[in-house]
């Protein structure tokens, strides 16, 4: 999977539809479409941050950040989550508030209909071009909701929320068109604000754990432990930590008991086996410490 092609193609989408909604709303002054181009500038917005922080964790480790930065990943995540929803879902609030309460003429509501089917169109584009990076990294769409890609889920949740907040904006738009109650284009705007603010707290809820240091699954601490003891000249694994410190970097830190009777030779070629092994089966594991205890 290429994580910078769904980031690029999700900062070019949301610029065409920002500029395209944007032209939409202010010539017709439908606050459905006005909600979906301050969506897709915050989205875009959220789109650069998310790279900025793939960007940032390819950086080198040095003496202040001895295990690199990846976490930049996590933090850029978190942060392009709360523009992209909960800010934008804010906005969306205030300004349709306006609308219900006094609700303001909407015209040029054809175009207005055409534009927000557009941005339908595109978000399902987004949604395609990740799940065919899925396949092409013979991942499934389980595997990344569950994984620790906090940007790549933003960006997937992005292209859902946009679904569905183009479905809404487009049937009060139609009922506008049929009812002539510019109030219903108010209250499409509002519950697309709602859905998106409620979508912002969920990711920050998501990234809370990385953020401050969460370990890697007891399926997967399982499966190490598995691997250590399975070597012969280990007797009992004493202690185990380990921190997700980006998406593909994960510090593993082992307490290892070793049969009585090995010298040190024998217990570094121990080590080194063992270590070969774990970095085999998870290549994630890009730090890995091993203690030797009598």
């Amino acid at each position: 999977m290429r994580p910078q092609v769904i980031i690029y193609a999700t900062v070019a989408l949301s610029a065409v539809l920002f500029v395209v909604n944007l032209d939409v709303a202010l010539q017709g002054g439908s606050h459905a479409v006005l909600s979906q181009a301050i969506y897709t500038i915050t989205d875009l917005v959220g789109g650069a941050l998310i790279l900025w922080g793939f960007v940032a964790s390819q950086k080198p480790p040095t003496y202040d950040h001895p295990f690199g930065y990846g976490k930049e990943r996590f933090f850029w995540s978190f942060t392009g989550s709360l523009v992209t929803f909960t800010i934008a879902g804010l906005l969306v609030i205030v300004d349709s508030v306006g609308q219900i309460l006094d609700p303001a003429p909407v015209t040029h509501l054809p175009e207005s209909l055409a534009v927000v089917g557009i941005t339908l169109l595109f978000s399902l584009i987004g949604i395609l071009v990740t799940l065919r990076e899925l396949r092409r990294g013979k991942e499934t769409l389980t595997n990344l909701l569950e994984s620790a890609h906090q940007g790549l889920k933003t960006i997937f949740y992005q292209d859902v929320v946009s679904v569905f907040g183009s479905i809404v904006a487009f049937a009060g738009i139609a009922i506008v068109y049929v009812t002539h109650q510019t109030k219903i284009d108010g209250i499409a705007a509002f519950g697309m604000g709602i859905l998106l603010v409620l979508t912002g707290l969920l990711l920050a809820a998501e990234s809370r754990p990385l953020l401050v240091g969460k370990a890697v699954s007891p399926e997967q601490a399982r499966t190490i432990l598995q691997i250590v003891e399975r070597d012969t000249r280990v007797r009992k694994v004493r202690g185990f930590q380990s921190m997700m410190l980006g998406p593909e970097d994960v510090l593993v830190a082992l307490r290892v008991n070793f049969q009585d009777g090995l010298n040190t030779d024998q217990i570094e070629s121990a080590i080194d086996q063992v270590s070969l092994a774990l970095r085999q089966t998870f290549p994630a594991i890009r730090h890995l410490v091993i203690e030797p205890e009598s």
